[in-house]
């Protein structure tokens, strides 16, 4: 038996044991246990009800578990404030509830007041609004800085968005459905931008939430399938998002595929022959 040296370890950014979540009366995770590490990047994949936007939640420090334990950043839910812990946390929302039409700079610079709209007479520390910059470019958005909020694409506004988060220096980054309403192009520049982001800060860890693996980075390194409520498998992202666990977890038979990084999913060819009515 391989014993693992402490050092080597990388720290534990996310421990979730054994939780259950109740409310009004349903069972919305049942017994779900995961460890996140620094470095890791995680997806969460299941079916709509399957409890990915509820474990997020209890990730991300928004509510707590009706049973069991969650531990984020080194501090138990149940025994810290959870608006505290959330300022530590980067969370990137596509339904960001922005109305102003603020430049995407500013929008990233509020990132650091963990505010939607700018706090009055705030001003940015020293060094902050270039490191915002930094951030944009990275991230694709380096000659959109002074666009306003409601020119922007969703795929622009999804990368304007990881930016705002990276701005408070998290050290665990939660992306909830990134790719939703996105066209092909924008699709891809978002995660080769997610891919971009990941190698340039390697101690980040991030969890994304998706219904599809052809929304999955190439960076993604974890995979946790949920059904139910319940995990069908968890662990390393090769080991996970196989064709038989990801057609239990969907409870459809699918063939899984990997090209250069990137998974595909496809069903079955339908015969004509069972394609037409029966008589």
């Amino acid at each position: 038996m391989t014993v693992e040296d402490p050092a080597t370890v990388p720290p534990t950014v996310v421990e979730v044991t054994d939780i259950d979540v109740v409310r009004q009366g349903r069972l919305l995770l049942d017994s779900v246990s995961m460890t996140v590490r620094s470095g890791e990047h995680w997806a969460l994949l299941g079916s709509n009800g399957a409890g990915k936007s509820t474990l997020l939640g209890m990730v991300g420090a928004l509510t707590h578990p009706t049973r069991g334990r969650v531990e984020v950043l080194g501090r138990t839910l149940g025994r810290v404030d959870l608006r505290e812990l959330r300022t530590s946390i980067g969370h990137v929302n596509p339904r960001h509830p922005l109305r102003s039409p603020l430049r995407v700079l500013d929008v990233a610079l509020t990132g650091l007041t963990n505010s939607v709209e700018p706090v009055p007479r705030w001003t940015p520390p020293a060094g902050e609004p270039e490191r915002a910059l930094r951030l944009l470019a990275m991230l694709g958005m380096g000659g959109k800085a002074e666009a306003r909020w409601p020119t922007l694409s969703q795929g622009e506004r999804g990368r304007t968005l990881i930016a705002r988060a990276l701005m408070a220096r998290p050290r665990l980054l939660l992306l909830d459905e990134p790719a939703t309403g996105l066209d092909l192009a924008a699709r891809e520049q978002l995660l080769s931008a997610l891919d971009a982001l990941r190698l340039a800060h390697p101690e980040l860890a991030t969890v994304l939430v998706t219904h599809h693996l052809e929304e999955l980075p190439a960076s993604t390194t974890h995979a946790m399938l949920l059904r139910e409520g319940r995990c069908v498998g968890s662990g390393p992202a090769a080991e996970v998002l196989t064709t038989d666990r990801v057609s239990k977890c969907f409870d459809h038979p699918v063939r899984i595929s990997r090209t250069d990084g990137r998974w595909t999913a496809r069903a079955d060819r339908i015969s004509p022959e069972e394609a037409l009515p029966q008589e």
